[in-house]
């Protein structure tokens, strides 16, 4: 098991920015993947971002490009996602995984999850 903990969510206007951060447990946390998935109420869960073991490879989903940028701190076990530009649509849980891929941008291939923080963009 490797625990995973997020945390930054919170309540922010149109048009601001939140950082997410990911911590998870492991000696081996530099060799997983990690990514970021939000689920909206009545929407299924999708994919948002992630990042590569030594974050030389990142990936976004579309409408993520150009407002989020996700990095990693291996020496703190921690994965950041910074949001800019924030829009109502954006509001969900945003939920953190972990693979032991190099990444990944299918749920299905991540092992480990947290319990979500809740981003709310006002209008």
């Amino acid at each position: 098991q490797v625990p995973v903990v997020e945390s930054g969510g919170g309540l922010v206007q149109a048009g601001g920015s939140l950082r997410l951060s990911c911590a998870a447990s492991g000696r081996t946390f530099s060799s997983y993947g990690i990514g970021w998935f939000r689920q909206a109420p009545g929407k299924e869960r999708e994919f948002v971002a992630a990042i590569s073991w030594a974050g030389e490879i990142t990936r976004y989903e579309d409408s993520a490009k150009g407002r989020f940028t996700i990095t990693r701190d291996n020496a703190k076990n921690t994965v950041f996602l910074q949001m800019n530009s924030l829009k109502p649509e954006d509001t969900a849980v945003y939920y953190c995984a972990v693979t032991k891929f190099l990444y990944a941008s299918v749920q299905d291939e991540y092992q480990y999850w947290g319990q979500g923080t809740q981003v709310t963009v006002s209008s």
